[in-house]
């Protein structure tokens, strides 16, 4: 054993290895007994420190938002910062709703990202690497579905709708080598008159005595044909048939994506358009089980301002996101789902300080807002400067 040699202090001559054995506790005056009880005691605290979210909803702000015109009002800004229901911080006169919410929202102003352009600067939000041409990364969404889990036969992962930018965009959101089960299922605009899922739904001729008539017939061919050939690729198979086949059954899963289940009012408070419609279809998602969902509703780089930034500030993007996020933070809180759902709501990167000559301004990854509530995380709070 190796000693330590401190003759000012009672039990100097104790290495780090004895701390290990038994019967060194009374060399911090403590005996089995009340080492037991504080291994309890540690071990309640530690309980009660468990996070508490089971889902996230990311609220995509397509193009990148100006942080100086939402979440951190500076004096380059032409729009005034107002006080909010929290003491001390002021956010743009454009959210006065979130303003009174401030409570629930926790925000970082400090974000800082690698990458300044649209494509390469969705592939680092979505996750956390720079492009690379030999690896295909795992987006965080379907990192927390694979480590979540799924829940009530509800898709755990979801996007809705696709990215504005098309599937290439899509792509950085995915599973990729953490395994396909983990990609998000991405959902058509659900504020569109024509909005359906046939993917869940029976053809009309279709019952489900019939469909489970088939079902027991595809596995007696099934049964047969594997006594003939074994092959690895059964396992995975048997995962996305299982997976289907509780999705297109189960009544659950299927109320889960009818938005006409929703009351006028609350359609109303989210917002007709596609981005409202994305959120309440997020909620509704987690609400029916869903670990992880996108609501991408913003048209095509919406907030990417590079013209007209405080007209489209004023008019358009700002309205829409005050609007139909103090709707969702009031919705899930009166569900009592705010606790166990994290809310982040951000884009690919912020905006400069300067106005360019177009009236507009471009990209900015060096310092940048995010807007986080929810799932045990202190609202009220402000990260950063």
């Amino acid at each position: 054993m190796k000693t330590n040699h401190c003759g000012g202090c009672a039990g100097g001559h104790f290495g780090r290895r004895d701390f290990l054995r038994v019967g060194s506790l009374t060399f911090l005056g403590v005996n089995l007994g009340q080492f037991l009880g504080l291994r309890r005691a540690l071990a309640a605290q530690e309980a009660d420190k468990k996070a508490k979210a089971q889902a996230c909803i990311l609220v995509w702000l397509d193009g990148g938002a100006p942080q100086m015109d939402t979440f951190d009002p500076k004096p380059v800004s032409s729009f005034k910062p107002i006080s909010t229901n929290v003491p001390g911080i002021q956010i743009s006169e454009l959210l006065p709703q979130l303003a009174k919410r401030m409570d629930k929202l926790a925000l970082v102003r400090s974000l800082h990202t690698e990458e300044n352009n649209h494509a390469v600067g969705t592939h680092y939000a979505a996750t956390g690497h720079r492009a690379n041409p030999a690896m295909k990364f795992p987006g965080f969404g379907s990192i927390i579905t694979k480590e979540m889990g799924p829940r009530n036969h509800v898709p755990p992962h979801v996007m809705v709708p696709g990215m504005p930018k098309g599937k290439d965009y899509d792509e950085y959101f995915k599973a990729h080598f953490i395994g396909p089960e983990n990609d998000p299922m991405i959902l058509p605009d659900p504020s569109k008159p024509d909005f359906e899922l046939p993917d869940l739904s029976l053809p009309h001729h279709m019952t489900v005595d019939a469909l489970e008539d088939r079902r027991a017939f595809l596995k007696a061919v099934d049964r047969f044909y594997r006594e003939k050939v074994e092959t690895a690729e059964f396992a995975s198979m048997d995962t996305f048939t299982e997976q289907a086949w509780n999705m297109i059954l189960s009544p659950q899963v299927r109320e889960a994506f009818d938005l006409a289940k929703e009351s006028d009012k609350t359609k109303d408070s989210y917002g007709r358009d596609g981005f409202g419609q994305s959120v309440l279809m997020a909620r509704r998602l987690v609400e029916a089980g869903s670990r992880f969902v996108t609501a991408a509703g913003y048209r095509v780089q919406a907030w990417d301002t590079h013209n007209n930034n405080d007209t489209l500030m004023r008019t358009e993007l700002a309205p829409t996101l005050d609007r139909t996020l103090s709707a969702l933070l009031d919705d899930l809180e009166q569900r009592g789902l705010l606790e166990s759902t994290v809310v982040l709501v951000m884009g690919e990167f912020g905006r400069t300080a300067h106005i360019n000559v177009n009236l507009g301004r471009d990209h900015w990854p060096e310092c940048w807002s995010v807007a986080v509530a929810g799932g045990g995380i202190r609202g009220g709070q402000v990260v950063g400067a």
